[in-house]
């Protein structure tokens, strides 16, 4: 019974910084911004959240710093896709690769270094309940700011009228445009949001998930993240549940390799990734699915002026 709990905890936590790195790139693609720089973004903020919490000695500073980090290099990509009108594809890979050679040079002093740890929550009682105790009040805050996130996001798209005005300008932003709605100030607040939770995931990763700094921690989750949106058909709760299910893939993996199961480590490893491409291949197949919620001005630059 310990060896399950021990494995459902693990599962939430490595579920979670996906979980919040595809809800914030849900809301942008939403507003019809397709940001592709995710691991980047999620990089930069593991590389400002741990740096700050090892330079304060606070975790909560190192989590406020990764969500700085990550907003502040999402803006960056607002300022190239949305006023200067770049490729958003190619702005977005550019941002990724610039993400990732960053803070390689910015973290090469803190490689090695003892990290801050974001604490558990312990409640008295609550905590000691049998079997659902740890599993429900006795995660990290993190998993908490998680679920939370998630069921605002989805309060947020589809009970307000803010929220309807976001969705209006991701299916046509000419027509939004034409209602007098600020399309470009719409997509700058998504952007920056999606960076935001993007840098908080990141913040996760070397704060809660593996204390410690190490280049490329991030693993490709980034690129995971995007593929949740797709699989989750824009859907915030289907977010959920695919980050659950690609965080239990991940962890499976790792369970395998110290099980001693005969299988070839480099295998088990690509599994998270080998996933991805089949949830992919799979949802493609279905056109009707693919694009019964998809943005219709996914990935489309918008000049009022043009």
């Amino acid at each position: 019974m310990d060896i399950t709990i021990n494995i459902l905890l693990t599962i939430a936590t490595a579920a979670t910084p996906l979980l919040i790195a595809a809800i914030g790139e849900l809301v942008v693609e939403r507003s019809g911004v397709l940001n592709l720089g995710v691991e980047g973004m999620m990089i930069m903020g593991a590389v400002g959240g741990f740096g700050a919490g090892y330079l304060t000695g606070s975790p909560w500073i190192g989590l406020l710093a990764a969500i700085v980090v990550g907003a502040l290099f999402s803006l960056l990509f607002a300022v190239m896709t949305l006023s200067l009108a770049t490729n958003q594809v190619a702005t977005g890979l550019s941002l990724t690769l610039l993400g990732l050679g960053l803070s390689g040079m910015i973290g090469t002093s803190f490689v090695g270094q003892p990290g801050v740890r974001l604490p558990n929550l312990d409640i008295p009682v609550l905590t000691d309940i049998p079997v659902v105790g740890k599993l429900i009040f006795g995660q990290d805050p993190v998993f908490y700011i998680s679920i939370a996130l998630t069921a605002a996001v989805m309060w947020f798209l589809f009970k307000t009228r803010t929220g309807l005005t976001l969705r209006s300008i991701g299916d046509s932003h000419t027509s939004a445009h034409a209602l007098g709605i600020k399309v470009i100030r719409y997509r700058y607040l998504a952007v920056i949001f999606g960076g935001a939770c993007a840098g908080l995931a990141g913040g996760h990763l070397s704060l809660v998930y593996t204390p410690q700094w190490v280049e490329n921690m991030s693993a490709g989750r980034g690129w995971i993240a995007l593929a949740l949106v797709v699989f989750a058909s824009w859907r915030p709760w289907r977010v959920l549940a695919g980050a659950y299910i690609f965080g239990a893939v991940w962890i499976g993996q790792l369970h395998a390799q110290a099980f001693g199961i005969p299988v070839p480590s480099q295998f088990l490893s690509s599994l998270p990734y080998l996933a991805t491409v089949v949830v992919l291949v799979l949802i493609s197949r279905n056109k009707r699915l693919t694009m019964m919620n998809t943005p219709a001005s996914l990935g489309q630059p918008f000049v009022p002026d043009r």
